[in-house]
């Protein structure tokens, strides 16, 4: 009797795990689903937000073109890789590089430096790490080299991209107004040495 009361508990055990096993591989994050976006006396707030009715309810409804919002996305990542590691192409240095001059100028003999440069910020762009090609044949016989990611995929990995570029964006102000500082003082106090010693001549 023990081992029947055993063997049915299993059984509804394994019943219950296939079960939840089942739902939760059902349920596919990244397939097209409906949504109603349809409102009733509404009225615009800005391009893309309108108030309005919807089952009752006062609402603000937020709706934007995917293409857009991933373009806009997308470009405020460039941008701020830009302002935090400058862009070759257009000669700009970023903060990297202005903090990378900084330190370079505060470890220069004539500011009272060693002459040798300390440097360990290592450059990481983040957006470099993207878009493997696959490459191949497509349906008219075109080579052709393709990428493909899931669109819920690219917009969280550039929403990261964009807290990580707004930390380090941060920290290399931060960095910055540092070395800055000292430099000032570096300065100040050779230009105060080399005065002294022009009083003592």
């Amino acid at each position: 009797m023990r081992q029947s009361r055993l063997s049915l508990a299993v059984r509804t055990s394994l019943l219950c795990a296939s079960v939840l096993t089942f739902a939760s591989c059902s349920h596919n994050p990244h397939k097209a689903e409906k949504i109603e976006t349809k409102i009733e006396k509404d009225d615009a707030v800005s391009g893309d937000t309108k108030v309005g009715v919807k089952e009752g309810n006062m609402i603000v409804q937020k709706k934007v073109m995917m293409n857009e919002e991933l373009r806009r996305l997308q470009n405020e990542v460039y941008e701020s890789e830009d302002h935090v590691y400058g862009n070759r192409k257009f000669g700009s240095q970023g903060l990297y590089g202005n903090l990378k001059a900084c330190r370079t100028q505060l470890a220069a003999k004539e500011n009272g430096g060693s002459g040798k440069l300390s440097w360990t910020e290592p450059m990481d762009r983040v957006s470099d790490k993207e878009d493997d090609l696959k490459i191949g044949l497509d349906e008219k016989e075109k080579l052709v080299g393709v990428s493909e990611e899931f669109l819920k995929d690219r917009i969280e990995r550039f929403r990261n991209y964009k807290m990580v570029l707004q930390k380090r964006q941060d920290e290399y102000e931060d960095k910055l107004d540092i070395c800055k500082n000292e430099l000032r003082e570096k300065k100040a106090a050779v230009a105060k040495k080399r005065a002294g010693e022009q009083e003592d001549n």
